[in-house]
């Protein structure tokens, strides 16, 4: 028989008020009376669905933004689709939602994760794309549950929401390799973050499956923006370097700064040279040609995040998951059959 909240107040000796605060997520309590309350609470066997699912909660869900150098991390229709999905998970749970922006070069950012411990945060999905393993670490010295969103590291422990990087980088190279023939060529991003390192594996994983040798790949290192791609790739252009007749994007805003820059130089897509992106952003429909790339379907993985980190906040006591969203291909017009580059 399961022990009733009133039964659980005399066996703790806390007021029952104090124990009906803690199993239902309201303030009022400190840190450790509510993890108190919350293990014995499990250990004695109370019926956690006595309490509404649908309950107003007192506090909110801290979406954090973590801005590190800000090169990948913008307003772009990627981010805006991530948060829209966040809103509608937790507005669904009746949860409030916050948004804050960490920059790194700010001096007082110790002080701002600090500040969630005495605020109205129940619980963290931190937008990780730009962090290193160093910079999230702080973040799980907190007592608050916490979600990283759109990155993985394998020394932390902690609850990961991320792209199948790998796989749709595989699916994009081995298109371009069954569709153009040849070798394709690899527009990888100059910032170094855990996305774009993990569409590396899987570009060159599609490289090796297909027996050509990773050595004869051509590497061209762009910036990760429409206007740093296209000013990197002229530059490219202009000396002469060797060009692929297909390329992989790390995204769809380098595949279409160097696409523009291709024309700059009367290198006709996808007659010339075909292209593919990666995450379909609305520009991938809008350039000419419509590029092909690799859809992640950014609304759900916010929703995903947003019910990971209720249900972490309802039950503080579960091991942590990595979710990997699988992505698929769109093809589009910028790839076409067998070819090489041309004047």
């Amino acid at each position: 028989m399961s022990i009733t909240a009133k039964e659980l107040a005399k066996k703790l000796n806390i007021s029952p008020a104090a124990i009906s605060m803690a199993l239902n997520h309201k303030p009022g309590v400190s840190t450790a009376t509510r993890q108190k309350i919350l293990d014995a609470a499990q250990k004695y066997g109370y019926d956690f669905t006595r309490i509404s699912q649908k309950i107003t909660v007192h506090g909110a869900v801290y979406l954090i933004i973590y801005k590190k150098h800000g090169a990948v991390v913008a307003d772009t229709p990627f981010f805006a689709q991530l948060s829209e999905g966040i809103t509608l998970g937790c507005k669904k749970e009746n949860f409030n939602l916050k948004v804050t922006y960490i920059y790194e070069d700010e001096d007082n950012t110790e002080r701002q994760i600090e500040d969630l411990r005495v605020s109205d945060c129940l619980g963290v999905i931190l937008l990780g794309t730009e962090m290193t393993a160093a910079d999230i670490r702080p973040f799980l010295k907190l007592d608050i549950p916490v979600v990283l969103l759109d990155t993985y590291f394998e020394e932390l422990s902690c609850d990961s929401i991320l792209i199948n990087n790998i796989q749709g980088a595989y699916i994009a190279a081995s298109y371009l390799i069954k569709k153009c023939g040849g070798q394709p060529g690899y527009l990888h991003s100059s910032y170094p973050i855990q996305n774009f390192t993990e569409r590396a594996d899987g570009f060159y994983n599609a490289i090796r499956a297909a027996g050509l040798p990773v050595s004869k790949s051509v590497v061209h290192s762009l910036t990760p923006s429409v206007e740093g791609a296209y000013a990197d790739m002229c530059e490219i252009l202009k000396k002469g370097e060797r060009l692929a007749s297909s390329y992989f994007a790390d995204n769809d805003l380098i595949a279409t700064g160097a696409m523009k820059a291709f024309k700059e130089f009367h290198y006709r897509v996808p007659e010339d040279i075909s292209v593919t992106g990666f995450d379909d952003l609305p520009i991938s429909t809008v350039i000419e040609p419509n590029l092909t790339t690799v859809n992640v379907p950014k609304k759900y993985m916010g929703e995903i995040a947003a019910r990971r980190i209720i249900s972490l906040i309802r039950d503080p006591h579960q091991p942590p998951v990595k979710t990997e969203i699988s992505t698929t291909l769109v093809k589009r017009r910028s790839v076409c059959l067998a070819h090489s580059p041309q004047k």
